[in-house]
């Protein structure tokens, strides 16, 4: 299941980027749309300013199919580079006709989420006009309890979807995201939670997205940012 761990950990990634919200003294939708987009821009290229340790996780059937550790970086080309400090997958078993089946089985479910990326992706919002679209379908509430704002939208992708962002309106960072929907006919849920850190840096801290007809759930970490010299 090596191929799956860095594909949906590159979901991750991609919502880093995607959640800085504007102050509310914005004019119009649309100015808030770019402006959400220059945020996001201006937060990708501090990004590449980092290096950070990340830790992926399959499970699936209850149990932990692979464990993945990588160090993260950027490389001079500006692309997402990946080292493998550690790669654990669960044993095959012995016998040739139970090795072929769990082979095959682990194949089935790097395909299955290699197909789900393609879909979360799209929750990324990823350019300002797809950013106009949720504000114009999302109603906002709060302060909650933790002084938090939330903005949520129905149908922002596919019909009768759900997406919810949790904003703090000090610092208009993303603290959480909710997303239900479904894929090949089954219901998934991402969430995820942000950390800032004292340079202004937004990122996902952990993220998890769950399958529940098919119990399988991927689960990711970042951690140990440090600023390259």
């Amino acid at each position: 299941m090596k191929t799956c761990l860095p594909v949906l950990a590159a979901i991750v990634m991609t919502l880093s980027y995607a959640q800085t919200v504007p102050s509310q003294t914005a004019p119009s939708l649309t100015e808030m749309a770019v402006r959400v987009t220059e945020a996001r821009k201006a937060n990708a290229t501090l990004m590449r300013q980092y290096s950070w340790t990340s830790r992926t996780e399959v499970i699936d059937q209850g149990q932990v199919k692979d464990t993945r550790i990588d160090a993260v970086n950027y490389g001079p080309d500006g692309r997402l580079q990946r080292s493998i400090m550690n790669d654990q997958s669960a044993p095959l078993p012995f016998g040739f006709l139970r090795r072929r089946i769990v082979e095959y089985e682990r194949t089935k479910v790097e395909e299955y989420l290699t197909g789900l990326r393609g879909l979360l992706e799209q929750y990324s919002l990823p350019t300002a006009g797809k950013v106009q679209d949720f504000m114009n379908k999302a109603t906002a509430s709060g302060p909650d309890a933790n002084g938090l704002f939330e903005m949520t939208g129905r149908n922002v992708v596919f019909p009768d979807d759900t997406f919810s962002l949790w904003v703090d309106p000090r610092t208009r960072h993303a603290q959480k995201i909710q997303v239900s929907t479904t894929f090949e006919g089954d219901p998934v849920n991402l969430t995820a939670t942000f950390k800032t850190l004292p340079t202004g840096l937004n990122h996902v801290a952990y993220a998890e997205v769950t399958v529940p007809a098919k119990q399988i759930s991927v689960q990711v970490q970042n951690f140990d940012y440090n600023r390259n010299n």
